[in-house]
């Protein structure tokens, strides 16, 4: 059975824009000074609900993996919406910190993991011809949704208060997402776009292990699961490390105002949207772990120019090129694992396999509060991210090695 081009992007719109709302979760940092005065809470414990939002992603993109791989992804995605709104609505009621972390930390931390999880895979399965450049597009979406989300989410602050903002853009998110949804389904079992065959260099691509498609049972059992598994866990704690902290940063450390700082939470947003589309289209065209050396390489570099940034142009372009990376190692790693792991189970494989962001959530923006309360700035923690990326980079050239001597021997056993 073969669709018309326009059915799967369509699909791939109504994704993006349901990621599009989930996005807002990179905005955090605008809501969490207000919250700090409002309360009296410290940075360190005021950052914990961006932590445990964090946290809950990939426990609940296992799950809404699973499901959606079997059931298909309409109803998950509905869900996840509902979730992550009431989870948001709920946030401007909060009277303690523990009533934070249980509506922003945990319900809408699920509700954002369960629809990034079925709006990327199932995405990513209705483009095996460009798998890279599709979930680079839907990764994009999420990192586009903190442009809009930021400036807006603290003109509202400014008007109404940081409580009635967070009431307000819960009941955007969730009808939004749930109208999204309506226009999502999934594509036929072997799907294949019109015009496209699969090649014996794509057919390489699709499964580089060799062994073709794979439950999550035999991912595990394979020891390059765990190099990759680490290799993301290496650049997403360097990424929240910055954006959970970003505008606190800048406040720390250039003095900014609050609208200010939110316009960098911008800019940022717009690097993070760049890199998942950019990096994307060029691990299709280049490969997948030259991409990663490349944007592991960068990161390292810039967390080190991060100790010594003294003014807003070079640090906002400092920010910049971190969540670039950041981003595009979010969008390409979809495609690794489709790659490694194949496309039938997709869903659940991928969900596993960034469990490592949970850690990294807990890891990147803790250590940056942590060093910050303990030292009076945050120069520890950039070197540390810089050490990271360095390991990241090794490893990913490590992965590549392997790859190209699997390759290798395949094709020797073929001649």
């Amino acid at each position: 059975m073969k669709h018309k081009m326009v059915s799967r992007w369509g699909i791939l719109f109504a994704s993006a824009l349901c990621d599009f709302c989930i996005g807002a979760s990179y905005a955090w940092s605008v809501f969490q000074k207000p919250l700090i005065s409002m309360f009296s809470w410290s940075l360190s414990d005021a950052s914990l609900a961006f932590t445990l939002h964090i946290i809950m992603m990939p426990i609940a993109m296992v799950i809404a993996g699973k499901i959606q791989d079997q059931y298909g992804p309409r109803f998950v995605l509905m869900t996840g919406g509902l979730l992550f709104g009431a989870g948001i609505i709920a946030s401007g009621f909060t009277t303690s910190i523990g009533w934070l972390y249980l509506t922003y930390g945990v319900l809408a931390g699920l509700g954002d993991g369960t629809v990034y999880a079925c709006a990327m895979a199932n995405t990513v399965k209705w483009f095996p011809d460009k798998k890279g450049l599709a979930g680079g597009l839907i990764a994009a979406s999420m990192g586009l949704g903190a442009v809009v989300w930021a400036p807006f989410g603290n003109a509202l602050i400014q008007s109404y208060g940081v409580l009635s903002a967070f009431r307000i853009l819960g009941i955007v998110y969730m009808v939004i997402i749930v109208c999204g949804a309506i226009f999502v389904d999934r594509p036929p079992s072997c799907y294949k776009p019109v015009g496209w065959e699969l090649s014996d260099q794509n057919s390489s691509a699709l499964n580089k292990s060799g062994k073709g498609e794979k439950t999550w049972r035999e991912m595990l059992a394979d020891p390059v699961f765990y190099i990759l598994w680490v290799i993301y866990f290496l650049g997403t704690s360097c990424g929240l490390m910055i954006i959970g902290h970003v505008a606190s940063i800048a406040q720390d450390i250039l003095k900014l105002s609050a609208a200010t700082a939110a316009l960098l939470v911008s800019i940022m947003a717009l690097a993070n949207t760049c890199g998942r589309i950019f990096w994307g289209y060029m691990s299709d065209r280049f490969g997948r772990y030259p991409v990663l050396i490349a944007l592991f390489s960068l990161l390292a570099i810039t967390m080190l120019v991060m100790t010594n940034v003294d003014s807003f142009s070079f640090f906002a372009l400092a920010v910049s090129v971190i969540v670039l990376c950041y981003g595009g190692l979010i969008g390409i790693y979809p495609s690794i694992a489709a790659d490694m792991f194949g496309m039938k189970n997709l869903g659940l494989n991928y969900g596993i396999l960034i469990t490592g962001y949970s850690i990294a959530g807990f890891v990147g923006p803790r250590l940056a509060a942590a060093i910050k309360e303990a030292e009076g700035d945050y120069t520890r923690a950039f070197l540390i991210a810089a050490l990271f990326g360095i390991c990241g980079g090794i490893l990913a050239l490590a992965v590549f090695w392997q790859s190209k001597k699997r390759d290798s021997l395949l094709k020797g056993m073929n001649l």
